[in-house]
């Protein structure tokens, strides 16, 4: 059955040829102002109280925001009175400038300044609607009708700023943006400035939001280029977008509203707000970060941010969230671990300032997070990432094939159980499969001489109950421990590969052994893991002929299970 289609209009489109905002690349921070306390306060199901809502001015101000919607105190006691505490007792820094939300009404602009008493500077932030459905549904008025609410609220906000101690700047929002005509926009915008009367020296605010989203971004865009082009008193304004995410765009909206011109956004911590909520002006900020450019916010504790943010709005962070979510830095799927993997190893190497990782456009330390939980191994994990985890939590650095072979162990236990492996148990995963494997040979002790005839080596060994000692020979202690071994086992034992390194520096240092050796034609690893490099290389031996031992016996097993006799 179709989708009803037929019940919804397209967009209007701008005509503009000539645009130029494609062409801006954004190279500096727009002023920011967080409308939390206000525009997200309002959407949410228990809104915060007093303290809750100190609690987050205080984290905004932390954070660098120099201007902060702090409420619509006309509208609930609650907010003016939230006002009036941050003013009475000077919790406002002087470098911070509050801002208060007001319809263009006479009853709520006289309670709005009433708040304001005594403050040393703030943004009077003056709406009225002005589309085309809610001028028909809502106010019964025409065009003149609506401009008239506008400019008398503007007049009455102009008579009562000049009675006040301190500065009061005006900002004007058409609501409802989006379903203005672009000409009326314009027309009403002018009509305001013309009442107020603002100067490049004393600017006003004028403010054009997606109130709710009703087309792309680039549409967005060319509205406001041309609003810019035409708005006579450009240079006395500053232009603010304030873009909402009912198309689930409401960061690309921004983004291109400041290359058309936009020089200040509205939005809130993480994107809470009505419906589907305001635009997150933290991924504007660290978007801009990635591109080498300054945010003036710090966002270097960004877990610390989301904390408060949820305990204050009562609401979580989604775990896929960009930048903050748990998971927005950890990689499952083997070909992203094996990149980041090598990434980071030559991010290391090379020393340098720039950050270049795969799949990681942002060093996580910048924002606070660590490397711990970068890669986690469950079913869709590689090798790459079963060596990372085990390189970076436990300083083992695998070769290439112990890699492939520990993944497949891997592989086995997560298809089968489900879930992901923690560091820890694949830590303890890697000890049982490849460093404690005791039977049927346990080397106890040896002794190593050499001489310019080669090596010779004694090795005492447990084989089940039984404690033997036996010799070797060969080119090297290693050499000298498989000969001495094959010629007991009767059985072909040589080498196929072997990697050592330091696991720590200093005078408890330890080092790790990895040897692969083939036993009558079948392979195998082992891992040997002390002080002494020798020591160490020997347990690995051991460790891998054991390794092939036990194999052996499941190939015996299973080829007697298949035994029709």
């Amino acid at each position: 059955m179709p989708m009803p289609h037929h019940r919804y209009r397209p967009y209007d489109t701008v005509d503009l040829p000539d645009r130029t905002w494609p062409n801006v690349v954004l190279d500096v921070a727009p002023i920011w102002c967080s409308t939390d306390l206000r525009d997200g306060n309002q959407a949410l199901v228990n809104p915060m109280d007093a303290a809750r809502k100190l609690r987050f001015f205080e984290l905004l101000v932390s954070l660098g925001f120099k201007e902060i919607e702090v409420g619509f105190p006309a509208a609930s006691k609650a907010d003016f009175d939230f006002v009036r505490v941050l003013v009475k007792e000077d919790l406002i820094p002087s470098e911070v400038t509050i801002a208060v939300l007001t319809q263009a009404r006479p009853e709520l602009i006289e309670r709005t300044f009433e708040a304001l008493a005594g403050t040393r500077r703030a943004i009077v932030h003056l709406y009225n609607s002005t589309s085309v459905t809610q001028r028909r549904v809502v106010f019964g008025l025409d065009k003149a009708g609506i401009t008239e609410l506008a400019v008398r609220g503007t007049a009455m906000c102009k008579q009562l700023a000049s009675d006040c101690e301190g500065e009061i700047v005006l900002q004007y929002s058409p609501e409802s943006f989006h379903h203005t005509e672009l000409q009326y926009a314009l027309e009403i915008c002018e009509a305001v400035a013309e009442e107020w009367g603002p100067t490049p020296q004393d600017k006003m605010i004028i403010n054009l939001p997606t109130t709710v989203e009703h087309f792309p971004p680039n549409v967005y865009a060319d509205r406001l280029e041309w609003f810019g082009r035409k708005f006579t008193r450009r240079a006395a304004t500053i232009l603010s977008v304030h873009p909402h995410n009912d198309r689930g765009t409401a960061v690309a909206t921004a983004e291109l509203g400041l290359m058309a011109g936009g020089e200040r956004v509205e939005g809130t911590l993480f994107g809470n707000g009505e419906r589907t909520g305001n635009v997150d002006i933290v991924t504007l900020a660290l978007n801009l970060l990635t591109q080498g450019v300054d945010p003036k916010l710090d966002f270097s504790h960004l877990d610390e941010t989301r904390r408060i943010v949820e305990e204050c709005n009562d609401l979580p962070v989604h775990p896929r969230h960009p930048w903050v979510g748990e998971l927005v830095y950890t990689a499952f799927s083997g070909s992203h671990q094996d990149a980041i993997k090598k990434g980071m190893h030559a991010q290391q190497r090379s020393e340098s300032e720039v950050w270049d990782v795969p799949y990681l456009p942002i060093d996580p330390k910048d924002v606070g997070r660590d490397y711990e939980a970068i890669i986690r191994v469950n079913s869709q994990s590689g090798k790459g990432g079963v060596a990372y985890l085990l390189s970076s939590e436990f300083g083992l650095d695998l070769p290439r094939g112990l890699q492939a072979d520990f993944a497949r162990t891997v592989q086995a236990i997560t298809d089968a159980e489900g879930g992901e492996l923690s560091a820890a148990e694949l830590h303890a995963l890697f000890r049982t499969t490849y460093l404690d494997v005791r039977d049927p040979h346990e080397l106890v002790s040896y002794r190593h001489e050499a001489d310019e005839n080669g090596d010779r080596l004694t090795a005492t060994m447990r084989i089940g109950e039984e404690t033997v000692e036996f010799g070797g020979e060969g080119n090297g202690p290693i050499a000298a421990l498989v000969h001495g071994l094959g010629r007991r086992q009767d059985a072909s034992i040589s080498v196929l590969g072997y990697h050592e390194h330091a696991m720590s520096t200093g005078e408890d240092a330890v080092a790790a052994a990895y040897v692969e050796v083939d036993v009558d034609g079948l392979p195998a690893w082992g891992v040997g893991i002390h002080h002494s490099i020798v020591t160490a290389s020997l347990h690995a031996v051991v460790n891998a002929v054991n390794r092939a031992a036990l194999a052996r016996r499941q190939q015996e097993a299973l080829l007697h299970a298949f035994d029709p006799v």
